[in-house]
């Protein structure tokens, strides 16, 4: 019986402490002979490194450090260069967590056919969720803002732990919406919206919600449901339940669409089974990913140009336009945090998104194209100009021109380097050889 093939786990690491530490715990307990299995630890400009506690406590791990951050893309470029005689490559979030029985299925799917440059696992969200439904009311602020509002929601919490920042806003939301200084931040609603909380160690729901003007607001979880008047000052309110948490899809391989948008498949399904049959999809998620040795070798790493966000778009294209195949690998459960580091919603990861999708879509295509992709990005940042600076400011309100600053400067850097990434285009690169 031949030997199993050497696998290469790469996990980058900028500031993320317990959860880095937790990551590379399931890693190390991977079903996988050990001498057929290397994970490297890439400490990417940590103020608080965990160095120190890997080599005491996993010293099987391995360990670069980069004295700057060179963003995921450079960090994860760290690890793939010392990948020397390994078959495969495994991109592991640090805040991502791997069930022992992860890495097999990976390995057969590339196995079964050499085009295969990446297999994709069934990356779900870290925690099962409650399921909450909230109906209200809708009004019309009218003075430039024709859009149907309901209450906005500002933050979530199950027992006394902060859960806002994991929300999920499932449906019936308006999007992220910037709130002056002294006021939460949050989403408004328009009729009925769906959202689910993370469950954490257990405890009783509450929502912080507010309104322009006193709204009767009925709170549905599970079987259970109350009815409570929200008004214009943010408060927390309780949220009755009996709903059984559920499991919920992170990343089951990614869709990119024609203007350059990159998609999770699955994204805050609640995971049945759907996806459990493998297909071929478009591009990889770089949360979790195996990587065959010659995809890599043939496209090239990262372009490390792009910092943070779509470097793993950009990577799956490239890999296409030369042949190669991506396919899911559902068998294969990873548990994801998302975005526990960068922060989801943070202005940091807003703006890399938002100009890297821009630059990613501008390899692709030609000039008209791009300029056309581009104008369409200016045009939905002007409606966001009328909504949060020139409405408020011909009401006497204090406008709130965050959002609109920031896609402003997202396009402006796309503009920048795009002649750069297109006179330049990342490519095969010498590695450590067998």
């Amino acid at each position: 019986m031949s030997a199993p093939p050497l696998v290469h786990v790469v996990v980058v690491d900028h500031d993320g402490g317990d959860l880095t530490l937790e990551c590379l715990r399931h890693l190390v307990a991977t079903d996988w002979p050990a001498e057929h299995l290397r994970i490297v630890l890439v400490e990417n400009g940590s103020r608080l490194p965990v160095t120190e506690v890997v080599r005491r406590d996993l010293p099987g791990v391995t360990v670069v450090e980069s004295p700057t951050n060179r963003g995921f893309a450079g960090g994860a470029n760290l690890g793939m260069r010392t990948r020397g005689d390994a078959d495969y490559v495994a991109l592991v979030n640090n805040d991502a967590f791997v069930t022992p029985g992860w890495l097999g299925p990976l390995v057969a799917t590339c196995a079964a056919d050499p085009r295969v440059g990446a297999a994709c696992p069934k990356i779900l969200l870290a925690e099962p969720a409650v399921e909450i439904h909230l109906e209200a009311p809708t009004h019309r602020r009218g003075r430039g803002d024709a859009r149907d509002l309901g209450v906005r929601v500002s933050g979530a919490r199950v027992g006394p732990a902060d859960q806002g920042r994991r929300l999920q806003h499932v449906a019936g939301f308006w999007g992220d919406e910037p709130m002056p200084d002294d006021e939460p931040g949050g989403q408004w609603t328009h009729g009925h919206a769906v959202l689910r909380i993370p469950t954490g160690t257990g405890g009783d729901l509450a929502l912080r919600l507010a309104a322009d003007a006193p709204t009767p607001v009925t709170l549905r979880s599970g079987t259970v449901s109350s009815t409570v008047t929200v008004g214009r000052t943010p408060a927390w309110y309780p949220v009755p339940s009996d709903a059984v948490p559920v499991e919920v899809c992170n990343n089951v391989g990614s869709v990119v669409a024609p203007d350059g948008y990159g998609a999770d498949r699955g994204w805050l399904e609640v995971d049945t089974g759907q996806y459990d049959t493998p297909v071929e999809v478009g591009a990889w998620c770089g949360a979790a990913v195996l990587l065959r040795r010659e995809y890599l070798d043939d496209v090239g790493l990262f372009d490390e140009r792009l910092f943070l966000y779509y470097e793993d778009v950009d990577l799956s294209l490239r890999g296409a336009r030369r042949g190669w195949r991506y396919r899911t690998a559902p068998a294969s459960v990873v548990r994801h945090v998302h975005s526990a580091t960068s922060v989801e919603g943070s202005a940091l990861s807003a703006y890399y998104n938002e100009r890297n999708r821009l630059l990613v879509h501008g390899t692709q295509v030609g000039p008209g194209a791009w300029w056309r992709s581009a104008a369409r990005h200016l045009a939905v940042t002007a409606s966001y100009a009328r909504r949060d600076v020139a409405t408020p400011l011909a009401h006497g309100r204090r406008p709130r021109p965050v959002l609109v600053a920031r896609r402003l400067r997202a396009l402006g850097g796309a503009v920048v380097r795009r002649p750069a990434l297109r006179r330049h285009p990342a490519g095969p690169e010498p590695a450590s050889g067998r």
